[in-house]
């Protein structure tokens, strides 16, 4: 009996290595397989398709840094006199005021001068890209396009919009640099 338990051993045991060696063998096929030896020319068909894969990617990304500084050059243009012009409303403003009290005066040739000095910085301005936004008396009040600064008892024809207009407010192209200022009615 004790030979007979030996001998189921053994044999099982050299089963399992002969197993053992079959995988091993299997094993290294696959791998084989997987990681086949390439010849010279193969070698150079991958390494050149690696290099034109990084050239591609290489230029597409330039492509992307000159479409963003000419963007943001464009930009830049755009609002470079931003300072300049946002210094200039409030001569802009006190030019308002003095037409005011300029027109109620006898004198035609001091409002005809004062007139069109007035309409030429204006129209500097304006081809500078300066507008003014457009926000009149009765307007609905819409908190992107002015500010309220007060709010003053109306009638119920008034309430929610805008009164009076304290301050002109000016864009330079699609960006408010000064947002009117209004009154508006409660």
């Amino acid at each position: 009996m004790f030979k007979k338990i030996f001998k189921n051993m053994s044999q099982e045991s050299t089963e399992n290595i002969e197993n053992e060696q079959l995988q091993n063998e299997n094993v290294s096929e696959n791998q084989e397989i997987e990681n086949p030896v390439l010849t010279p020319e193969q070698q150079f068909e991958e390494d050149l398709a690696k290099e034109k894969d990084k050239f591609l990617r290489l230029f597409a990304e330039f492509e992307n840094y000159k479409k963003r500084t000419s963007k943001e050059r464009v930009e830049l243009f755009k609002t470079a006199g931003q300072e300049v012009l946002q210094s200039m409303l409030p001569v802009m403003d006190d030019f308002d005021r003095a037409m005011v009290q300029i027109s109620k005066t006898e004198d035609e040739n001091l409002l005809k001068g004062v007139e069109l000095i007035y309409e030429k910085l204006k129209s500097t301005l304006l081809s500078k890209g300066l507008e003014e936004v457009e926000v009149k008396a009765g307007d609905v009040f819409n908190a992107d396009f002015a500010e309220a600064i007060t709010q003053i008892p109306a009638g119920d024809d008034l309430k929610g919009k805008v009164v009076d207009v304290v301050e002109k407010g000016y864009k330079l192209g699609d960006k408010i640099i000064r947002f009117p200022k209004v009154v508006i009615g409660q």
